[in-house]
């Protein structure tokens, strides 16, 4: 969901006798006071404790297997993490042992790959584009935060200190044992910042990346550098210039989770002359008919304004297709001509009713490229095949469609190789592993769907390539490879793993309690089974090898900080699907708690719909038996009257991705709309001072100040109170550490104060 806080008041609420008129007298219930003081000291203690074990933690992992059969080390684990004495991430690595001493703990060292490399910008400064994009993804850290990897040649690629660098380690050359390497920037004549470099799979010689809204490419070797899209004018007046090429515009990174808007073909085929051929499917925008809106700058000082294209609800999108940028190298690996290719048909004429392009990318022999497509209402989904001789170069003279037709092969058209229908909404997620091709009239991938039986689940899936009604494909075999009333997780980055040596699919899921998340595995050849891998009693985040042989898990529960450990699969190659996880290595031990920390009570009650609803309950550290102590209810949308922060006031404002999804477009459903937005029920509020904190960053490009403007108006129109905070140079998330404070100790405070 998009807001931190998306705050709805029960509109049965009524007058202020009612909320507070309790049996018991007020003296009867406990509350042990601090100063402002007081407060900022447990505070900061607090923050500066869950800080360090929130940051520290090694993520983004990457296994390669070492060939080297005579060397002590299976494995090297590169990572993202914060080394001890720093305070931004770096890529490091380890190394795994081939054998290990059972009776004694082996804690792997964390080894820096880069030399003395700051990575942070200066002064912690980001660039417009690189600001907006960590609020997206909502990053907190600093330093490295991201990067890609190509297993082949050992070729790391990331962006930092508002530049792009490369390195290697690894690869077919073998292992680089030395001490840590200077990166290498990559130079370029761009203006602005590079955006979301990508290795070429096919050839790791180019990486492209996105600069000022269109695609480029760039060549390590030769160090040429090529524009691939004209769609950005480089004007500075958003009204005019409302184009992009490669980019995912705010509605997708926000409420569909895709950040990015390019993807490379996998293969890279050589030619008669030693040259290749390489290609990337993007996704191009025309937000003409989006909404423009106003945003105070974070340079308070000039008095300005950032300019945004927002589609609120009922508003229009925009307009999407997709197109692919070819690029023809000799046998040199020089660049010798890109060509730009549009589909053979209007993209709404190919998909009519599609509003959203929720993922895309490439088959995995790159004979298809590939989509998710959704419709406005998010009630229909289609997964879609794209041939790339789909996509043709438009000569001046091809102005009408039907002469482009003419110059597509026969029988070359769009694959709708599966359909999901719903009448309540469909949630995007990030499971699809198609296989190479058998034969060529039809296609077997594995997916995970939720609106068969409400419960998402994988499926094993063959789907027959006939062209049929508007390109729909008949499904041939449809198989579920897991059942029951619990999850595969398959949301927010979740993977899987398929071993088609094994056939074995590894997933993360909450099949032994919606309260844990564990790695299981599956047979998709023969499903029976499904094997837990990782110990209960905890909530794991995994990431499997390539070689289907260790695992590494980010694991905790409400009374053990977080622990990493790695896992090694042990057990007869004649069952791999029964194989034991053995613990091997531990990367991070839990911290210590604090002394005085006591864990959540984890209670349950059955629901009316028939299903367990889980809650924690924290008590005070100094719970006196017998008395009753103010209470705090926290339900994320709400109802927190207990404080608002962030919060859509009227939904009439908000973005269609999110708001569309649940309420429909406003002109089917005004009533729904009037009765979930809280400025317009103010009357129903309390007359009571300090019965409402309101918070809310200035520079909230997400949920604009606008909603807190709008119902402090209409507050003091009904002449209610209310107290109100304001972060100048915060946006949706806080992100300065001292605005972070600030707002804990505010809540804190207030609560205490009038609870």
């Amino acid at each position: 969901p998009a807001a931190a806080a998306r705050t709805q008041f029960i509109d049965e609420l009524s007058d202020s006798t009612e909320v507070v008129e309790m049996e018991d007298t007020p003296f009867q219930y406990f509350v042990e006071k601090h100063s402002w003081d007081g407060l900022r000291d447990i505070i900061h203690s607090s923050r500066k404790y869950s800080g360090m074990i929130i940051n520290k933690a090694p993520h983004d992992f990457q296994f390669v297997q070492k060939h080297d059969e005579s060397g002590p080390h299976s494995h090297r684990l590169y990572y993202l993490g914060m080394p001890y004495g720093s305070r931004e991430n770096s890529l490091l690595y380890s190394e795994i042992p081939k054998k290990i001493r059972k009776e004694a703990l082996l804690v792997l060292s964390w080894k820096q790959m880069l030399d003395h490399f700051q990575a942070t910008p200066h002064h912690g400064v980001y660039s417009r584009e690189e600001e907006l994009l960590r609020e997206r993804k909502r990053l907190g850290v600093f330093g490295i935060t991201s990067y890609d990897h190509h297993a082949r040649s050992g070729l790391f690629l990331f962006q930092a200190s508002n530049s792009l660098f490369y390195c290697r380690d690894g690869g077919h050359n073998g292992f680089i044992q030395a001490s840590p390497m200077k990166p290498v920037e990559i130079k370029t004549q761009c203006s602005g910042t590079r955006m979301d470099p990508k290795i070429s799979p096919g050839d790791p010689s180019f990486i492209a990346f996105i600069n000022n809204n269109d695609l480029w490419v760039s060549s390590i070797e030769t160090g040429e550098e090529r524009r691939l899209t004209f769609c950005h004018k480089g004007l500075n007046n958003v009204k005019d210039d409302p184009k992009s090429a490669g980019v995912a515009t705010f509605v997708i990174q926000e409420e569909f989770d895709r950040f990015t808007g390019y993807w490379w073909s996998p293969a890279a085929p050589e030619d008669a002359d030693g040259g290749r051929t390489l290609q990337l499917l993007y996704e191009e925008v025309d937000e003409s008919d989006v909404e423009v809106i106003h945003v105070p700058s974070p340079a308070l000082e000039e008095r300005k304004a950032d300019v945004y294209r927002y589609p609120r609800t009922g508003s229009k999108n925009p307009q999407i297709t997709l197109k692919l940028a070819e690029i023809r190298t000799d046998h040199l690996g020089r660049i010798v001509s890109t060509q730009d290719k549009e589909l053979v048909l209007p993209f709404t004429t190919l998909f009519p009713g599609v509003e959203y392009i929720a993922r895309a990318g490439w088959t995995q022999d790159g004979k298809y490229a590939w989509a998710v497509l959704l419709d406005r209402s998010q009630q229909k989904l289609q997964l879609v095949l794209l041939p790339p001789a789909l996509f043709i170069t438009v000569s001046e003279d091809q102005t009408q469609w039907q002469e482009r037709a003419e110059a597509v092969p026969e029988g070359v058209h769009p694959y709708i190789i599966y359909q999901e229908t719903t009448d309540i909404w469909i949630n995007v997620h990030d499971i699809f592993y198609p296989f190479v091709q058998t034969s060529d009239d039809e296609i077997t991938f594995l997916w995970v769907n939720e609106s068969k039986t409400g419960f998402c689940h994988l499926y094993k899936i063959t789907t027959q390539l006939q062209q049929g009604y508007d390109f729909r494909c008949p499904v041939k075999e449809e198989v579920a490879l897991t059942s029951g009333e619990w999850e595969v997780l398959a949301r927010h980055g979740s993977k899987i793993w398929v071993n088609e040596a094994t056939k074995l699919v590894y997933f993360q899921g909450t099949k032994d309690t919606p309260l844990e998340h564990h790695l299981y595995v599956v047979s998709y050849d023969c499903p029976g089974d499904v094997v837990r891998l990782t110990k209960p009693g905890f909530s794991h985040s995994c990431s499997v090898s390539q070689s289907f042989d260790m695992f590494v898990s980010h694991y905790s529960n409400v009374s053990t900080p977080p622990c990493v450990h790695v896992y090694k699969l042990v057990g007869p190659e004649s069952d791999p699907l029964h194989k034991e996880p053995e613990f091997w290595a531990s990367m991070m031990e839990a911290a210590g708690c604090p002394g005085d920390y006591i864990p959540p009570e984890i209670f349950s009650f059955a629901s009316k719909s028939g299903f367990d609803l889980y809650g924690m309950l924290y008590k005070p550290h100094n719970l006196i038996p017998g008395r009753k102590h103010p209470t705090i209810l926290f339900v994320y949308g709400g109802p927190q009257v207990a404080i608002a922060g962030a919060p859509v006031t009227v939904w009439m404002a908000y973005d269609t991705g999110y708001t569309e999804r649940y309420m429909d477009v406003p002109e089917n459903n005004q009533p729904g709309y009037e009765a979930g937005s809280v400025a317009l029920h103010v009357d129903k509020l309390p007359n009571e001072p300090n019965r409402l904190l309101i918070l809310h960053g200035f520079l909230d490009e997400n949920v604009h100040f606008f909603h807190t403007n709008f119902l402090v108006s209409q507050l003091i129109r009904a002449g209610k109170p209310y107290q109100l905070q304001i972060y100048p140079n915060e946006r949706h998330s806080i992100r300065c550490p001292e605005s972070g404070e600030h707002y804990e100790i505010t809540l804190l405070h207030f609560l205490q104060q009038h609870l």
